[in-house]
């Protein structure tokens, strides 16, 4: 597969102001020590230093700062690395506030700021001046022609990274000019900046940042100026802050200099962002230039599973084991509470506008008929009228005691009324009428289990029927995405408010219900649910125990769910999923994550058809499978490129 995986640096040197060569060779020292990076970026004016005012008109400041330049630049020769440096850079009549691109031994490009402060402790407008209509422009420099502009864009075809620049100010206006950068196609912004430190000034500043990584689609390396700046009217404090679509990923604020602060960036998740959401134009393309430059990806070009994995342990590169699941207990805590409350809201309007106030529901003493219960109570407070009507449907001899137990102990306390219909006389029927032995097969005997699945769902339909009610659905995402339900059985209801609920996710709902309903029954009760093993209770149980295992036969939930995150979410190949999963899950062995992943990829195509005739049911969160929505497959799509990225 194509290795999109980036490291990136924002780097603060040590610094003395209007020292050119004090600067130059303290930023040589890091960049030779940053060979794993492809990208790096130093402050603004990191040469000379922010803060030296009208020496910046110094014609011995600027041309030394060309000559650093240059010295800089040949750091870069022979390695992947592409360098952003400040510097002032006189133009014609003008002195330039630039960010300087080194590459491949050269000067690539001279980025002018476009905006320049001049209010409040800045001056800048009495030295510099505006590049903003500088396009299509060079300048000769020691003899080469250097591209000068703001349409300029640097380039790595192999590893697919596009970098854009801007600096300081030119991120707190209204139309920053990364925002044309990554509609032609930037898909790294570094912004060179030196930003003074005031109270509640840092908070706003990551603000920025992330709100802007988030808007275009990118990866965002921020970093200020550092102390060694002059104090004479202001602080600086070298705050670095590194980001990507919308999330910080690591940040920094008066450290220790020299500070290096590194990220790995995912270049392939950024691109497969923009594809996914089309209203992200191309509009600015033609308006600027792009220049080839080495930013190289953090090992081979290309790689298997195993040497993707290696690199993600190596660099520690930070994925959850569920991606659902948030880490923070009190983010999880309000993602599942706002997930109930969506669900629940998504209901009680599905009950106004038909006026069915009867919400009939099958209840099993399992997660996900608990979660849907949850659902209709908390529904029931939106609209009083509503009626929670439940009925649990035991198999003698499937349903275990627990399961059957705890139902019951739930109906009590959220039904308005409690109905028990046994279903083995009719299924017994139903199956001597097929010419079934009535009797467990053994495995493989999907007529003798889904059988039952259908049986409750009939007496659910029937149910409604007879009483003016409405059917919730209780199947949730993770068995969509398998096709973990019996077609027209458990799969079919007459709203599905669980549908887009992933299974590792629906445990923690309840358990957070459990927590914060302030009825300490029901949350004994919730627990006990929480606890118990994942079953459809389709075969025959053991002495009234447990026997079938779901994660037994379709592997653990917390896996599949893993696959299926990185599969819509980012569009990931199957093999570069095995190997996010093998970082992820660091007893996971190479061959038991190849296997689980083939069972998923096998099923989810399969079971397409199933998923193609869902009922209504709202989203919750960004991966869904509705095919009114979010997701939309044929239902006969061949599996075999995908088992084929598997194998290689």
């Amino acid at each position: 597969m194509i290795n999109h995986i980036i490291q990136v640096a924002a780097v603060v040197p040590e610094l003395r102001v209007g020292d050119v060569t004090y600067n130059a060779n303290q930023m040589l020292s890091l960049i030779r020590n940053l060979d794993d990076c492809g990208v790096i970026v130093f402050p603004e004016l990191s040469l000379t230093g922010y803060t030296c005012q009208d020496l910046f008109l110094s014609d011995l400041l600027l041309e030394k700062s060309i000559a650093a330049l240059f010295d800089l630049a040949k750091a870069t020769e022979g390695t992947g690395n592409t360098v952003a440096v400040g510097v002032p850079v006189a133009y014609g009549n003008h002195i330039y506030n630039c960010a300087a691109i080194l590459s491949e031994g050269c000067v690539k490009a001279l980025i002018p700021k476009t905006y320049l402060p001049n209010y409040s402790e800045f001056y800048e407008g009495r030295w510099f001046a505006s590049g903003k209509e500088i396009k299509d422009a060079s300048i000769l420099l020691f003899g080469q022609e250097i591209p000068f502009g703001t349409d300029l864009l640097l380039e790595d075809p192999v590893s697919k990274a596009v970098l854009g620049a801007e600096i300081c100010e030119d991120l707190w206006i209204p139309d920053k000019p990364s925002t044309h950068a990554c509609l032609a196609g930037a898909n790294i912004i570094a912004n060179l900046s030196a930003s003074d430190e005031l109270i509640g000034k840092e908070d706003y500043r990551r603000q920025l940042v992330s709100q802007q990584s988030g808007a275009c689609y990118c990866a965002y390396i921020y970093v200020s100026s550092g102390t060694g700046e002059s104090s004479t009217d202001m602080v600086f404090s070298g705050h670095t802050i590194l980001a990507k679509s919308g999330t910080v990923i690591g940040e920094s604020i008066f450290p220790k200099y020299p500070h290096v602060e590194k990220a790995l960036i995912d270049i392939g998740s950024i691109l497969h962002d923009r594809r996914r959401q089309n209203t992200f134009e191309n509009t600015a393309v033609q308006a600027y230039r792009r220049i080839r430059v080495k930013m190289h990806a953090t090992g081979p070009a290309t790689c298997g599973i195993a040497e993707l994995a290696e690199i993600l342990k190596r660099y520690d590169y930070p994925i959850a084991k569920n991606p659902f699941v948030p880490a923070n207990n009190t983010v999880r805590d309000q993602r599942c509470r706002r997930i109930l409350q969506i669900q629940s809201n998504a209901l009680a309007t599905r009950v106004r506008a038909t006026g069915i106030r009867n919400l009939v529901i099958g209840v099993s003493g399992g997660l996900d008929s608990t979660l849907a219960l949850l659902v209709c109570a908390e529904a029931k407070k939106i609209v009083p009228e509503i009626r929670i009507l439940a009925y649990t449907m035991p198999k003698r001899g499937n349903t275990s005691a627990l399961t059957y137990d705890n139902a019951h102990r739930l109906m009590e306390l959220l039904a308005d009324e409690i109905n028990e219909i046994p279903i083995e006389d009719g299924v017994a029927l139903h199956l001597k009428s097929l010419g079934h032995d009535r009797n467990y097969q053994g495995e493989g005997d999907v007529t003798y289990e889904n059988a039952q699945a259908r049986m409750r769902t009939y007496i659910l339909m029937d149910a409604a029927n007879m009483k003016n009610g409405l059917v919730v659905g209780t199947g949730d995402l993770s068995e969509l995405a398998l096709g973990w339900c019996t077609y027209n059985g458990d799969h079919m209801s007459m709203y599905a408010v669980n549908a887009s609920v992933p299974k590792t996710l629906v445990r923690f709902i309840c358990s957070t219900y459990a927590e914060m309903c302030g009825n300490e029954a029901l949350r004994e009760v919730l627990l006990s649910i929480c606890d118990t093993p994942i079953t459809p209770e389709l075969t025959p149980n053991q002495d009234g125990r447990i026997a079938q295992m779901t994660e037994e036969k379709i592997g653990k939930y917390d896996l599949n769910d893993f696959f299926l995150y990185y599969t819509l979410r980012y569009g990931f190949e199957p093999s570069r999923s095995v190997a996010y999963a093998l970082k992820a899950y660091p007893e996971l062995a190479y061959d038991d994550a190849v296997t689980v992943a083939k069972n998923f990829f096998r099923r989810f195509f399969s079971q397409q058809f199933k998923r193609s005739c869902l009922p209504d049911g709202p989203k919750v969160g960004s991966v869904t499978l509705s095919p009114r929505g979010d997701w939309r497959m044929p239902s006969d799509a061949s599996v075999a490129m995908w088992m084929e990225d598997l194998e290689r």
